[in-house]
């Protein structure tokens, strides 16, 4: 089978096309995109048997692309990722073949390679979306203990019980251990679901602390409460909501 990777971020595709190439023998990409129009371009001049399209992307993002492949007359079948579960009632209605949630566990994305080895019609059946949805929705809420986040051009396998804090910059959030950062594209307010309560405070909108990498806590001159972290004495914002955490400590 031919495939493209569509993904915004190179890093992203690079890695989901290593995974393809560990997983299956059966699967080629044989190109890549950086957004919805080279996408849709890609498939015109390529025509690959499938597309691994993720949702949030610039130009056409991944349900409107769907939506334009629908009209071809030999449309490839299409897998999406991304780090959303709520686009899933939409990427059945657009006729996908699996909806696969970032960060990609490889034993399920070798289930995707098996159902697109097997599978003739192009979309789901009600029953099969239904088992998908669920498993996206338990994979949210585990508790998560490994993260695949990236270095330069590197992925990188990092325990949680070895991150000091998560801070959301942009497009990205940043992984800060005790002696590195890393880059992940799960959003913070997904990362806060899958994180354990007790061990991970949401102190702001913009960060995410384990608890035991507290040094202090403290007001600054401005009279805002700050947190220090134990191990550089890095300075994270408190917002107003977050005080009450800190209120028995």
């Amino acid at each position: 089978m031919r495939a493209i990777i569509a993904d915004d971020e190179p890093i992203l595709r690079h890695h989901l096309s290593r995974l393809l190439g560990a997983v299956s023998s059966d699967i080629d990409v044989v190109g890549s995109a950086k957004d919805g129009i080279e996408a849709l371009d890609l498939i015109k001049k390529l025509q690959p048997d499938v597309v691994f399209l993720d949702i949030r992307m610039p130009g056409l993002d991944g349900l409107e692309v769907a939506n334009l492949i629908g009209e071809m007359k030999n449309p490839p079948r299409i897998v999406f990722v991304t780090a959303y579960d709520h686009y899933a009632i939409e990427a059945f209605e657009h006729g996908a073949i699996d909806y696969l949630i970032k960060p990609i566990d490889e034993k399920r994305l070798t289930k995707t390679c098996a159902r697109l080895k097997t599978r003739t019609k192009p979309t789901l059946n009600a029953d099969e979306f239904t088992q998908i949805l669920s498993q996206a929705q338990e994979k949210r809420c585990a508790p998560l203990t490994w993260l695949k986040a990236a270095k330069g051009e590197d992925i990188h396998l990092i325990h949680v019980d070895d991150v000091e804090y998560f801070r959301a910059e942009d497009k990205y959030v940043t992984v800060v251990t005790n002696d590195s950062e890393y880059i992940i594209r799960t959003p913070l307010r997904n990362l806060s679901q899958m994180l354990c309560e007790e061990t991970f405070w949401q102190i702001h909108r913009s960060v995410i602390i384990k608890v035991s990498a507290i040094g202090r806590v403290f007001k600054d001159i401005t009279g805002k409460m700050v947190v220090e972290v134990a191990s550089n004495q890095n300075q994270l914002p408190v917002s107003r909501n977050a005080h009450s955490l800190f209120k028995q400590m």
